[in-house]
């Protein structure tokens, strides 16, 4: 197993590689379905060759792990047909904000299977990424409702990306980090392939920069490191880190396509950075009496 104290590094830098996937599907010249398919499928290669490589591939399978890899791979799947499709139709912070719904949806999840509440700390965390995330969303509904669909279609992403991120967890518990991403990619990628075509969008590129750039950026480094920290760091931990992609793609869009961050904005990021800091405080423990 690895270090543990690599884990949250980690997890931030995943969610940096992460914020850049609106935009290259955005410079792409493919329908945004079929930037998802290619994402997968130029990946998939290299992940299964570097699962072979480090030894992953004597692992045998059973088949509850198995099943919940497969089951994993057509949510992530379900969940970048939504979100690619919502990109396009909204801005980029917001279609990165919305799907990161996650963010609240997975730490639920933690709670339920520790069978416990949140404590003090938590809670608190939780409250400032609350705020700091309505915050973010608030300029959305400002600036015009022509952006409804795509908020709509990048919130049922994040229902599909907690439902991912459960699966990766049950199969993290067994399996190192390659051989998950590895066949979670390759059982994601023909559904993408029959979306893109069920809807008529044009598949082969004629630019394969953005579309390399993706997979590269946001499959083999983001979801690679992003895998890999599900498997040391609590729920909570992981879905609050979902939300440093929205501040960081909303910079991408302002210097991008113009889309201006006011302070309202700012505040946002800067309460979700607080709960960040404040969650991976220690917890004292009572002094002896």
């Amino acid at each position: 197993m690895y270090p543990p104290r690599f884990a949250f590094p980690a997890l931030i830098l995943a969610n940096i590689f992460l914020a850049f996937g609106p935009w290259l599907v955005r410079l792409s010249d493919v329908g945004p379905v079929a930037a998802a398919f290619w994402r997968l499928a130029l990946a998939a290669p290299v992940l299964l060759l570097f699962a072979g490589f480090v030894g992953q591939n004597r692992i045998r399978l059973g088949a509850p792990i198995a099943f919940a890899i497969v089951l994993g791979g057509l949510f992530f799947a379900a969940d970048l047909a939504a979100w690619h499709y919502g990109i396009v139709r909204t801005k980029l912070a917001n279609a990165t904000l919305f799907g990161n719904a996650a963010s609240f949806l997975y730490p639920v999840y933690g709670f339920l299977i520790a069978r416990a509440l949140p404590n003090r700390l938590q809670s608190g965390a939780l409250l400032l990424a609350a705020v700091g995330a309505a915050l973010l969303m608030g300029s959305s509904y400002e600036l015009s409702p022509e952006h409804l669909e795509g908020d709509l279609w990048a919130l049922l992403a994040g229902v599909f990306y907690a439902f991912y991120l459960i699966a990766i967890d049950r199969a993290r518990r067994t399996l190192a980090p390659m051989p998950v991403l590895a066949l979670s990619t390759v059982a994601g990628t023909l559904p993408l392939l029959l979306f893109a075509i069920a809807l008529g969008e044009q598949v082969w590129p004629g630019d394969w920069t953005p579309l390399i750039l993706l997979s590269l950026g946001s499959q083999l480094l983001g979801q690679g490191l992003l895998v890999y920290a599900v498997g040391h760091l609590s729920p909570l931990v992981v879905g609050l880190g979902l939300l440093t992609q929205p501040a960081i793609t909303a910079l991408t869009g302002w210097f991008a396509y113009g889309e201006r961050l006011g302070a309202v904005d700012v505040v946002g990021a800067v309460l979700i950075c607080a709960a960040l800091v404040l969650i991976r405080l220690p917890i004292k423990s009572p002094a002896p009496t």
